[in-house]
């Protein structure tokens, strides 16, 4: 199997999971799922309960709300792995009050050095109006700055658009 990575990036309900779902559902399984997402309230649980469900059979998904990298490294040699999604990362780790430069640009190496075919999720959140609120300010500039990063080390990015990809690299 190639090493390559694939960036898809897009708005709320942009159809970027699934997307990335059927792109790496082309590859032969067993398909590894590396999660972000905390539930920490009844909506989020029934979000990820969504997901869960959609993906079925041939699955193997692995929790990492903080250590994508590790959870990476813990995947076979040429396994197709999907990681959804890196802004739920980013907030993680923005509450957890790390060093998130120092987090997103070691993700940024592992994900420069992919070990198969590997898909990555994330959202655009710098196309509205600026946010009224520092934290919200400080979220939407790091993950532009992540997206950024992870689009630099990506040998394809697709940016998706109501259901639909658009290739942008």
């Amino acid at each position: 199997m190639p090493e390559t990575l694939t960036f898809l990036l897009g708005g709320a309900r942009s159809g970027k999971s699934a997307h990335a779902e059927r792109l790496i559902t082309q590859i032969p399984a067993p398909w590894t799922y590396i999660a972000t997402a905390q539930a920490y309230d009844d909506e989020m649980r029934e979000r990820i309960s969504i997901h869960r469900d959609r993906r079925g059979e041939g699955w193997q998904t692995l929790d990492a709300p903080l250590d994508i990298a590790g959870a990476l490294g813990s995947v076979p040699e040429g396994a197709p792995v999907l990681v959804d999604c890196l802004t739920l990362w980013l907030t993680n780790h923005m509450l957890a009050d790390h060093d998130v430069e120092a987090e997103c640009a070691a993700l940024a190496d592992v994900l420069s050095r992919p070990r198969g075919p590997w898909f990555v999720v994330s959202n655009e959140v710098g196309l509205g109006i600026v946010p009224d609120n520092a934290l919200a300010r400080r979220f939407r500039d790091d993950a532009g700055r992540l997206n950024q990063k992870v689009a630099a080390v990506a040998d394809a990015v697709l940016y998706m658009v109501a259901g639909l990809p658009m290739k942008v690299k």
